[in-house]
């Protein structure tokens, strides 16, 4: 019995050592089992996880302590991992002794049916990298681009994410960043300006509105203190004082609707309370009776 398990075993563990060593194929001079394979995917695992590892540490350590804007701090540790992979990369295929002029000479050939396939992909990634190095746009930054108004939550190498007003994350692919106009609006700092119409009596104070629409924004929590609201006096209507109260917050970037709409049930309280009419459209008519 313990011959008929050793010998077990032994047949075992050889047949294993022949799949171990079995060989898959030859490229540039170099014969690949699947021993080989499998460090190689192990190798490229480890590349992978640890570039992550690594950017993550320059992003929320080593860059954390200093006065940097988290929008390049992401910027310079996506960067660093990109380089780190490629050197990797080539490192590994180095070190598995692969010749790399048959390596190259399958990515010439390739580099044609590459410039006319991935045109869209190699744009992108391009883009990308313009997007990271002038940083036209940042995370956190409300954004619009065509049709699409959000902030942005992630910047890769290929595409962004944007989360919109509806809380959908949306893919932008980056060319769209670089070839289309965008409209940032916290690129010069991260309050972000919404103005809301008010129409006021025409016999009412101007003064006295503009003190109350003031009240009204400097009460609100979600509205900026600095940069202070402010109301302009736009026009004269038919019917109305036309006024614009601007506001700048940083807390309802993608809740604008939220933000406008407690602002007009705040206007149209104090407005009721101070005795301010909201004016409606009227019409004057003046009948003649011919003097028989």
């Amino acid at each position: 019995m313990v011959a008929f398990f050793r010998d077990f075993l032994a047949d075992t563990w050889s047949f294993i050592r022949d799949i171990w060593h079995f060989s898959l194929f030859t490229f540039g001079g170099v014969e690949f089992t699947v021993k080989t394979v499998a460090v190689i995917l192990l190798a490229v695992w480890a590349l992978f996880f640890t570039s992550r590892k690594f950017a993550k540490i320059l992003s929320d350590g080593a860059l954390a302590h200093r006065e940097v804007d988290s929008g390049v701090r992401y910027s310079l540790a996506a960067l660093f991992r990109y380089i780190y992979l490629a050197i990797g990369l080539i490192a590994i295929v180095q070190t598995m002794g692969v010749n790399l002029t048959a390596l190259s000479a399958i990515l010439g050939f390739l580099s044609v049916g590459i410039g006319f396939g991935l045109q869209n992909v190699t744009n992108n990634l391009v883009s990308g990298i313009i997007i990271m190095v002038e940083r036209p746009i940042k995370i956190g930054d409300r954004v619009e681009v065509g049709n699409l108004t959000g902030i942005v939550q992630k910047i890769a190498i290929r595409a962004t994410t944007i989360v919109t007003n509806d809380n959908l994350a949306i893919i932008v692919p980056n060319s769209e960043f670089i070839s289309s106009k965008v409209i940032n609006w916290s690129h010069v700092g991260k309050a972000v300006w919404f103005k809301i119409s008010v129409s006021a009596d025409r016999n009412d104070d101007p003064g006295r509105i503009t003190n109350v629409l003031l009240g009204v924004a400097n009460e609100h929590p979600g509205v900026c203190k600095d940069p202070a609201p402010s109301v302009s006096f736009d026009k004269f209507s038919e019917n109305a004082l036309e006024f614009s109260l601007l506001v700048a917050t940083e807390t309802y970037l993608n809740r604008p609707g939220q933000l406008r709409s407690e602002l007009n049930y705040a206007i149209y309280e104090a407005f009721r309370k101070n005795n301010i009419e909201i004016p409606y459209p009227k019409q004057e008519i003046h009948i003649k009776t011919s003097g028989r």
